[in-house]
Formats: C-alpha cells, structure tokens, sequence
C-alpha cells in the first residue's frame, strides 16, 4: 500500500545507527517520510521502531547501494511506495574499507582505484538516477558523507584519501552545476568518530575490553541539524566537522 503522498520523502542511502538514523530523525522532525537502505535488513525492524515512537512514517530496504543496479531498483521502489524522492543521504561504508587502506608510499593505481570506485562512482550512480526528476520539479537536495582526508593531508589514511578529495570536489563542483536550479548537492565532511555508529561502537568496545582512551567524537545529531540548515538556507555547499583540528 502506498503511503500519504502530501509530505515530502528522504531516502537514507547506507543507514546505520549514528549518522544514518540521525538524518532520519532530523528530516522525520520536518514532516518527511523516511525510506532506509542498508546492505542487510537485519536492523531495519529496530530502527523502524524507533522512527515510529517519535511519529516518523518509513519503508526499509535491503540493497547494496554501490551496485548501480540495485541502487536503482531501490530508488525505484522507494518511489512506488513512499511517492517522489525529495532529499538522498548517500553516505554508505564499504565493509571492506580498512582493508583496502594501503600506504601512499606504497600504493599502486589499484589500490587508489579500488576505494574510488565503491565510493566516487557509486555516488555519480546516484546522481545519474536520482536527479533528473528532482530537475523536473526544480527542488530537493542531495547529501553526501565525505572524510576530512578530502580537505587536508592526512597521511594515515593512505589510498582512502585520494576518493575522498575526489568525492568532495565532485560535489562541490555538482553544487555550482546546479546553482539555481531549485536543487542542492551538499557534502558533508566528517573528520572524527560518529557517535552510535558502529565503528564507534567498536572503538568503545576495544577501550572497554583492553584499556586505552576512546578518540574524540562527533554528535549525529549536530551533524543532521547542520544538513538540514543547509537544507532550509541553500547558501553552502559543505559543512565540515573536525574533532582533530579542535584538539590541537
């Protein structure tokens, strides 16, 4: 059954706990319905729940969004079932991101393509897909999760930092394509651990199992309400969260 169609739609490409579930409930705040897209199901039904209890309307999906096609099969039925796409969250995370880290000392064409092309190519997949009818209706907006490796050196993250400096510039420039077409892309950059995400979760566990201090974090939620003030103002193209410069 298709849901109320008199309120705007967001879908959450790569929803996980912290960032994912915050931009949910931020927009659900709004009035938006939400639609939720992760690789596994498995936490869809808690995370459903949760949105309800605060009066968010969603759908939930499983699908791999770094597939063209299973991305577009999403998009797809999202669209049958919740009506016109709004606002994307794209801010997926390869399961296999760590290991694909390789030294730029070291690292070869491979191994700087391989994290290019889960992320950077994917995204170009959304865009392609998604925003043709957002330029029809001349509204929405698109956001994506970019590393701090994209605005400044940092050596420890190696063949990763490349893509991020690729994706940021890609929609950066996307945002000037679109200056005043009524649609908005936006990165968001994100230097530090999410909260509630899981490889915080996973940071917290190991301090808590083998002594250590857990790094500096970010708040979701700060990270959410600054997407949906650049969603109101339309004025910038990026907001950049960094625990690291602020610790020095």
């Amino acid at each position: 059954m298709r849901m109320t169609a008199t309120r705007k739609v967001i879908a959450v490409l790569g929803a996980g706990p912290g960032l994912g579930m915050a931009m949910a409930r931020r927009f659900g705040r709004e009035g938006f319905a939400v639609a939720l897209v992760s690789r596994s199901g498995t936490r869809h039904e808690g995370y459903r729940a949760e949105l309800a209890a605060e009066g968010v309307e969603s759908r939930s999906y499983a699908a791999d969004v770094t597939d063209g096609v299973q991305l577009r099969a999403a998009l797809d039925r999202i669209t049958a079932d919740l009506g016109a796409i709004d606002t994307v969250y794209f801010g997926p995370v390869s399961p296999d991101a760590g290991a694909s880290l390789v030294p730029l000392t070291t690292a070869d064409g491979a191994a700087v393509r391989r994290p290019f092309e889960s992320v950077v190519v994917p995204a170009a997949d959304l865009v392609a897909a998604a925003l043709p009818p957002l330029l029809e209706r001349g509204e929405g907006a698109l956001f994506f999760g970019g590393g701090l490796s994209g605005v400044q050196p940092m050596p420890m993250l190696g063949s990763l930092a490349p893509t991020a400096a690729a994706l940021r510039m890609y929609v950066l420039t996307l945002h000037e394509a679109l200056r005043d077409s009524g649609v908005l892309a936006g990165i968001l950059t994100i230097g530090g651990l999410v909260e509630r995400g899981d490889i915080h979760r996973a940071f917290t566990e190991h301090a808590a199992a083998h002594g250590g201090p857990v790094p500096a974090t970010l708040d979701p939620d700060e990270i959410a309400a600054a997407a949906w003030s650049m969603y109101v103002d339309r004025d910038r193209a990026e907001e950049v969260f960094d625990v690291f410069t602020a610790a020095t």
